[in-house]
């Protein structure tokens, strides 16, 4: 099977465009204003419209009132929605569009009923589990809270950087993988040698 890649925190038109060519399927909005990867609609929509085809806009949210998401629904072509926070399915499922589910895992939190209460999503993005944050942290955490049979595909994120995704995938199986910080220069800009390199560990991993 061929690992997906989502490129998160895109906050620049030239760097979708790298992540795009170095073999990425999707890149990351994140429409969140304490986020240091907060991106404009204006911005948004300049990204979302130099995108080649095949590559898909993902807008990721954190509790965000129904009219933000509208908002930016209304001025940005997004394939698909990621929520980061407490949101619930229903909430998840209002607006029409393809949506995945982020949960921030640690011990004691029942992955199998997660996906059965989100069976509407797309698939299950599993983070690190960061008290006060919602992604973006750098932070793996263990692989092996992961039960064997989700009923949802997988997104594997959380601290993915060139030195270990090829581990991740040959011990997860996951049908994508997200990174922001691990191929950055810093928050917000990517560095396109650390996207090729996180691109060839996963093509090794697939292998």
């Amino acid at each position: 099977m061929v690992t997906a890649v989502k490129i998160c925190g895109i906050t620049r038109r030239d760097d979708a465009l790298a992540a795009a060519r170095l073999g990425a399927h999707a890149v990351g909005l994140v429409f969140c204003a304490r986020s240091p990867r907060n991106v404009s609609i204006a911005a948004a929509q300049e990204i979302v419209a130099a995108l080649p085809p095949f590559v898909m806009a993902v807008g990721l949210f954190v509790d965000a009132a129904v009219r933000e998401i509208e908002a930016v629904l209304n001025e940005v072509r997004l394939d698909l929605l990621q929520f980061h926070g407490d949101e619930t399915a229903a909430f998840c499922a209002r607006f029409g569009v393809p949506f995945i589910k982020a949960a921030r895992v640690r011990a004691g939190l029942d992955l199998i009923q997660y996906a059965r209460d989100y069976g509407a999503a797309r698939g299950l993005l599993l983070d690190a589990f960061v008290d006060g944050t919602h992604g973006g942290t750098g932070t793996a955490f263990d692989w092996s809270l992961i039960p064997p049979d989700l009923s949802l595909p997988i997104v594997l994120s959380g601290g993915l950087n060139p030195a270990n995704v090829s581990d991740a995938i040959r011990r997860v199986s996951p049908w994508a993988v997200d990174v922001s910080s691990g191929v950055e220069a810093s928050p917000g800009i990517k560095d396109p040698q650390k996207i090729a390199a996180f691109m060839k560990e996963v093509r090794s991993a697939d292998v």
